[in-house]
């Protein structure tokens, strides 16, 4: 049975690339499930990729990151009689600005389920003046929707210590993740030996080197500092090691420079099909200061690869430490290393490590899995 055939769903983010890698999959299922579904996104050349259908909508609407009042009001306008206009059944925001925007217009358009998921806290790297609007932000998110998810466990404790959302406004779904991983997509047996050997000699990569790989912005927030110097000190007289960065360079902050003059260390920029880069990794690698989720690592641990990430809300739930990987102290460069030379090292653990990975990837990110928890709690709440 299609509990929401027919229900008319919008899915708003300010990023198309958010849209596409971070709910391609939820929108497929939606669309399998008899809904129709509205993106509501910038433009962005991102955007072809996702598949044509009949009951799938996209709208572009310049809406931005960073504050700017006179286009923010003219966004609010647009969403609010778009809302009117539409009537859909549940307005769903992902992504800060795109909460607010929706928030306001939502209330004003008279929208019954408006939802909107946290995914990370932007203004945790900020001070002063600016960590006040957006914290404030984030908590008029929450008092103007009908509720609010956490797309981990550990966000969810973590807005609501710092006073963001009481728990009865804050929930999560299933075991966390907003579009869960395609587990036929990022299989590690889509690839033999031979492919995987091609894949090397492509990237200029050595042959019997074991992987490290990082996917995500090349950005300070992201550990890149303190990967580059975890890297470093690995021997590679003791075992050779190549380090991936598969991501776009965030803004001028010196690393394309860095990363050229660093041996065994690739850049890739932006990559459509990152699992073709985790089929040779060996160990993947998340050091970032804060983090949502991290879907990535999910990927990663579909494909048997454990993780070393940091010890913060959102990779706590993404990786089960010391069973699909290891988590480490945030900007702390000797347990990166430490941890990061143990995989590489130890064949037995590694591969161990992978295996219960991608078992626990399985049983509980499915894309399918993840979708299913989305179509029952918006038939719940329109049962309300």
């Amino acid at each position: 049975m299609n509990k929401l055939k027919d229900k008319h769903v919008a899915l708003v983010s300010i990023t198309p690339w958010f849209v596409v890698l971070q709910l391609g999959e939820q929108i497929k299922y939606f669309l399998s499930q008899g809904m129709d579904v509205t993106v509501i996104t910038s433009a962005g050349e991102e955007l072809h990729r996702l598949e044509q259908h009949e009951r799938l909508h996209v709208i572009i609407l310049n809406m931005y990151r960073k504050p700017k009042p006179w286009q923010d009001l003219k966004a609010i306008k647009s969403l609010w009689f778009l809302f009117r206009d539409e009537q859909f059944d549940i307005v769903h925001s992902f992504q800060p600005k795109a909460g607010l925007l929706c928030a306001i217009a939502g209330k004003l358009a008279g929208v019954r389920c408006r939802f909107h998921t946290f995914t990370g806290q932007a203004w945790l790297s900020q001070h002063g003046l600016m960590r006040l609007v957006m914290r404030s932000s984030d908590r008029w998110i929450v008092r103007l929707m009908t509720h609010c998810y956490a797309d981990s466990a550990t966000q969810r404790e973590f807005l609501i210590a710092e006073h963001i959302a009481s728990e009865h406004r804050l929930s999560v779904m299933g075991s966390g993740s907003v579009g869960g991983v395609n587990l036929n997509r990022f299989r590690p047996d889509r690839w033999g030996q031979q492919a995987k050997l091609d894949i090397l000699d492509s990237l200029e990569v050595r042959r019997d080197s074991k992987i490290v790989t990082f996917i995500g912005r090349i950005t300070k927030d992201k550990g890149v500092d303190e990967l580059l110097l975890a890297f470093s000190r690995l021997p590679q007289s003791k075992q050779k090691v190549d380090l991936l960065l598969v991501g776009p360079m965030d803004g001028d902050q010196g690393y394309e420079e860095r990363v050229r003059e660093m041996k065994h260390v690739h850049w890739l920029g932006y990559q459509s099909e990152p699992e073709k880069f985790l089929a040779v990794s060996h160990v993947f690698c998340m050091p970032s200061y804060r983090e949502g989720f991290g879907t990535v690592v999910i990927e990663a641990a579909a494909m048997s690869i454990p993780c070393v990430g940091t010890d913060i809300p959102g990779l706590r739930d993404a990786v089960e430490n010391q069973q699909s990987g290891v988590l480490v102290p945030v900007k702390n460069v000797d347990a990166l290393y430490k941890a990061l030379e143990n995989f590489i090292t130890d064949d037995a653990m590694r591969i161990k490590m992978g295996e219960y990975a991608r078992a626990r990837a399985e049983r509980l990110f499915s894309s399918e899995l993840v979708s299913e928890h989305f179509i029952d709690e918006y038939h719940r709440w329109m049962a309300h």
